[in-house]
């Protein structure tokens, strides 16, 4: 039997009906930067007993003024590889499965058919992300989905509502638009910034992993992203043993 001492904290606000609950769930995280790095992480410590983390990429210098796994002494490790150890580390108990993948089609098709229950996605390029949305949602799976990030800098700006209501967000009105095409108007909970992007902190970048541009960023907003869209999956998964 499971050691859940170290969850004692949370046993204590949540209750042990609901923390046994969690440690019974599944839930995937796409993406492992500034904002999926830390809400892995922060679901790691809430107890959940499965975790699927999902990032093909590795660790550049650019990365460490927000990304939980950036160190100046593991530049070219995989991400997915770093996190797992910490994720281990926090818990040696729980289930982890390493997915050392960018975001492909197949991939995305193999990876849901676990069933999840529940999934981040900090899926920072368009395409990728809009094919992954589209998927989750014919196949009737919670998400909770990140919008951008960069070029803001108040945390207390955030907020968590259907993608349908999103304003003041480039990145948001992309992936509207091309969900669109699918006939996805909304049923999509997203994490999203309301305040004005600073355009001067704009750049365009080589294209590389679909991304054709993007905004400068401080080190905790990502990771305010990552800890509410982390809340959203606790506070979800909680409220079917604890309901309002």
């Amino acid at each position: 039997m499971n050691d859940l001492s170290w969850l004692s904290r949370t046993s204590l606000l949540i209750g042990e009906e609901a923390l046994a609950h969690l440690t019974k769930q599944h839930v995937m995280v796409v993406g492992l930067g500034g904002v999926g790095s830390f809400a892995a992480e922060f679901i790691a410590r809430s107890g959940i007993g499965t975790m699927t983390i999902i990032d093909g990429d590795v660790v550049d210098p650019t990365n460490r003024n927000r990304q939980l796994p950036a160190l100046s002494t593991n530049h070219g490790e995989s991400k997915a590889e770093i996190m797992a150890n910490r994720l281990k580390a926090i818990n040696p108990e729980i289930t982890l499965n390493v997915v050392k993948s960018f975001i492909t089609p197949d991939m995305v098709v193999e990876q849901l058919s676990t069933t999840p229950d529940y999934i981040i996605d900090a899926i920072d390029s368009i395409s990728p992300k809009v094919n992954f949305l589209r998927l989750a949602v014919e196949m009737k799976l919670p998400v909770v989905s990140s919008m951008g990030a960069g070029g803001k800098l108040d945390p207390t700006k955030l907020q968590v509502v259907d993608i349908s209501k999103t304003y003041n967000c480039h990145f948001a009105q992309q992936v509207r638009k091309n969900l669109k095409a699918h006939q996805i108007y909304k049923g999509i909970k997203v994490v999203f910034s309301p305040e004005e992007v600073d355009k001067n902190s704009l750049m365009m970048t080589d294209g590389n992993n679909y991304k054709k541009s993007a905004y400068g960023t401080m080190s905790y907003l990502p990771a305010v992203f990552g800890a509410v869209a982390a809340s959203v999956v606790i506070r979800d998964l909680i409220k079917l043993v604890k309901p309002d």
